[in-house]
C-alpha cells in the first residue's frame, strides 16, 4: 500500500480556501486517488464543538490562553480520529487549515509565545507535519472584503486590520523559510489561474 499524503490548505479571510479545496478534491477523485476532506478547528463531533465555540461571538471574552488551548485539544481529536487512520489507510487527507494556522493567527495575531505553540506542536503531533501546504496570499483588504460578501461575521473576522496583516505577513515568513513544503499561490488573481497553480503543484507531488 502506498503511503497517504497530507494537504493543507492555509492563508487568511476570504482568499478561496473553500472554493479550491473542492478543486483539489475534484483533481484527486478524477485520478481514482483515494482520500479525505477535512477542516480545522473541527473534523471529529467533539473538534466541532469546540469549532463552535472558538468561532462564536459571546458576552464572555474567550481569554489568549483558552483559545490556544481550545485549538490544539480539537487538533488532538482530530489527528488521532481522523487523520492519522487515514494516512494509515493510504488515504490523501485535504485539510482546511493546520498548524500553520495557529501560529499565524494566535502567535502572530494575538502575539502569544511561538516557543509555546512549537511545544503544544510538538506534543500533540509528534512528528506529523503536512507534505504539501498551499498558502493562498491575497491583500488583506481585498481577502476581508470578500468574507464580508459571505455574510455575518465570526469572532475572528471582527478583528481590527493589523491583525489580519499580521497573520499575512506570518504565512509568507513561515513559507519563506521552507519552500519545499510551502507553495504560496496569489490568490488574488483571476480563479482559473489560481486553479492552475494549484493542478501544477498536485501533479508534482502524484508524480513522486
Amino acid at each position: 500500500m502506498k503511503p497517504g499524503r497530507f494537504i493543507t490548505l492555509e492563508g487568511g479571510e476570504g482568499v478561496g480556501k473553500s472554493t479550491n479545496l473542492q478543486f483539489i478534491r475534484q483533481c484527486l477523485a478524477e485520478r481514482d486517488i483515494p482520500l479525505l476532506v477535512t477542516r480545522e478547528p473541527g473534523g471529529t463531533p467533539i473538534a466541532e464543538k469546540i469549532r463552535a465555540i472558538l468561532l462564536e461571538r459571546s458576552d464572555e471574552a474567550l481569554s489568549e490562553q483558552a483559545e490556544l488551548l481550545l485549538v490544539f485539544a480539537a487538533r488532538a481529536q482530530h489527528i488521532r480520529h481522523v487523520i492519522e487512520p487515514a494516512l494509515l489507510r493510504g488515504e490523501w487527507v485535504v485539510c482546511d487549515r493546520f498548524t500553520d494556522a495557529t501560529y499565524a493567527y494566535q502567535g502572530a495575531g494575538r502575539n502569544m509565545d511561538l516557543a509555546t505553540i512549537a511545544w503544544l506542536e510538538r506534543t500533540v503531533q509528534g512528528g506529523l507535519r503536512p507534505d504539501l501546504t498551499f498558502v493562498l496570499d491575497a491583500p488583506v483588504a481585498t481577502g476581508l472584503q470578500r468574507a464580508k460578501r459571505r455574510g455575518e461575521l465570526d469572532r475572528f473576522e471582527t478583528e481590527q486590520l493589523d491583525f489580519f496583516e499580521r497573520i499575512r505577513q506570518s504565512y509568507l515568513h513561515r513559507a519563506a523559510g521552507d519552500p519545499a513544503r510551502y507553495k504560496v499561490i496569489d490568490a488574488a488573481l483571476p480563479l482559473p489561474q489560481v486553479q492552475a497553480r494549484l493542478l501544477a503543484e498536485l501533479e508534482t507531488l502524484w508524480a513522486n
